[in-house]
């Protein structure tokens, strides 16, 4: 004999919904990662929205608006021409918590590689990466971003 409570029955039709949600999440993460990655910096800065805020503990200050997130791009692309580093970021152990007002607020742990040019890569920073997600025209852009880093705590 099975029983079904109403809670059992919502959250089972809930979680295909929470699993497409999910995958879309990873998905926003691995192409703006990626775009990061490659010093493409309008691409990049447009996975924000207009007037985001981008606060890491690398800056003085944190960071308004497209244009500056372009910027910092920019100028990651100018230091690793001069030290022929190469820097991976890589997400891991997301949370995705959909909000009622329909953002999303995720938290995942960022692990930073280095690669120097004749050499191996290594673990460079380990982050907490915190990000308030809205829909755009369709697509997920971020508002706010706060990373934390874990030889700064």
């Amino acid at each position: 004999m099975t029983t079904s409570t109403g809670a059992t029955d919502r959250s089972t039709r809930e979680q295909p919904e929470f699993g497409v949600l999910y995958a879309e999440i990873q998905q926003f993460y691995a192409h703006q990662m990626q775009l990061f990655d490659s010093f493409l910096a309008e691409p990049w800065a447009g996975t924000f929205t207009e007037e985001a805020v981008f606060d890491v503990p690398t800056l003085p200050r944190p960071v308004r608006g497209r244009a500056g997130l372009a910027a910092c791009v920019r100028h990651n692309e100018e230091a690793a021409r001069r030290t022929g580093e190469r820097l991976r970021h890589w997400l891991g152990m997301l949370d995705v918590q959909p909000r009622p007002d329909g953002t999303v607020h995720t938290r995942a742990y960022a692990l930073v590689y280095l690669t120097p040019p004749d050499g191996e890569p290594r673990v460079h920073r380990v982050c907490v990466m915190e990000d308030t997600l809205v829909r755009c025209r369709g697509h997920w852009r971020t508002a706010h971003r706060v990373v934390s880093r874990d030889d700064l705590a």
